[in-house]
């Protein structure tokens, strides 16, 4: 759904869950994002993570935002997964 581009800082945009069967190394990931976005990616405990918005969103400079969520375990070679976000802003001020 729509966020308004009214929201404020720190929003919780998604939650994700991450989890590699694999032990030590090879069974560590983590995420980051990539891309120019007003979005930044927070770890919670348990391998989950939260998209947050990171600045102000403007509807006038960007109806929407397409971010990649990168996920990379800590295994030599390094092994990866990535899904893409897109996240809509909606108007608050036109009449």
């Amino acid at each position: 759904s729509p966020l308004p581009e009214d929201a404020p800082v720190g929003t919780v945009v998604a939650l994700l869950n991450v989890n590699d069967p694999d032990s030590g190394e090879n069974g560590q990931v983590s995420c980051e994002l990539s891309g120019e976005t007003p979005l930044s990616i927070v770890a919670s405990p348990g391998g989950s993570y939260k998209v947050v918005t990171a600045s102000a969103l403007d509807r006038e400079q960007a109806a929407e935002h397409r971010v990649t969520v990168v996920a990379r375990d800590r295994g030599r070679p390094a092994l990866w997964s990535s899904a893409e976000l897109m996240l809509e802003v909606s108007d608050v001020n036109d009449n």
